[in-house]
């Protein structure tokens, strides 16, 4: 398989690269960490994926996500794999544009995963874009939108210990969510199930934590929990 690692705020896809390593061995899987500067891809299309730009959404064709799949599609081509499976992972900043990428173009990923997020995307018009659909058109915010996101194959990866506040939006809408990164993917994640079951939606999220990690990268890539994010543990059959 494909492993596309999402750098953080940091904008050090290198570091990430050798951070997802471990990863990409137990995966036998092919790395690649695409760039996205600050001066080209500053917050609203890094993290927020360029969907809204000044209170108003974007066409598709201007949404970040494009370049992401671009990349993947790439690598299929220099490979002579069209069908390639495809993981994208990220951390942080990048777990933030991926987590935003799994409920508007998905694409035909194999496994989104966005580990330690600082902000997400919950399913409901409550809060705006980017913490929730509200503001957002029809189109990109109605309840249609709302079930394919519910349906994709995404895995919020959390560490138990990434408690700090640092370089995290503390802003009031954002408190909201939770006041730790471990606080909103948990919340998210649980609004996204109890949201499923009660409209009877496919709901394929995952939730996986890595006891006593904090805000690193290196320490969630590498954690026996990383692979569980993408391959599921397999309990063995009750059956004699």
């Amino acid at each position: 398989p494909l492993l596309v690692v999402m750098h953080g705020v940091g904008r050090n896809a290198d570091d990430y690269r050798d951070h997802a390593m471990p990863l990409a061995d137990k995966l036998h899987a092919l790395v690649v960490s695409p760039l996205f500067t600050k001066e080209r891809f500053p917050t609203y299309r890094y993290q927020r994926g360029g969907v809204v730009r000044d209170g108003k959404a974007q066409a598709a064709e201007k949404w970040t996500f494009q370049y992401v799949m671009e990349v993947a599609r790439l690598i299929r081509v220099r490979e002579g794999r069209p069908d390639m499976p495809v993981i994208y992972i990220g951390h942080s900043a990048g777990g933030q544009i991926l987590h935003r990428m799994a409920a508007f173009l998905p694409g035909d990923a194999q496994r989104i995963v966005a580990a330690n997020p600082g902000t997400l995307l919950f399913p409901t018009r409550e809060q705006n874009y980017p913490l929730g659909f509200g503001s957002l058109p029809e189109d990109l915010g109605g309840d249609a939108q709302i079930k394919a996101y519910l349906a994709a194959s995404l895995t919020l990866y959390l560490g138990t210990a990434d408690l700090l506040a640092k370089d995290l939006d503390q802003s009031p809408a954002a408190n909201r969510q939770g006041l730790t990164r471990l606080e909103r993917g948990r919340a998210c994640y649980a609004m996204a199930k109890a949201l499923a079951m009660e409209r009877g939606w496919p709901f394929n999220w995952r939730l996986v934590e890595a006891q006593d990690v904090g805000h690193s990268a290196a320490a969630m890539f590498s954690h026996p929990q990383a692979v569980q994010t993408i391959v599921p543990e397999t309990k063995p059959s009750s059956r004699p």
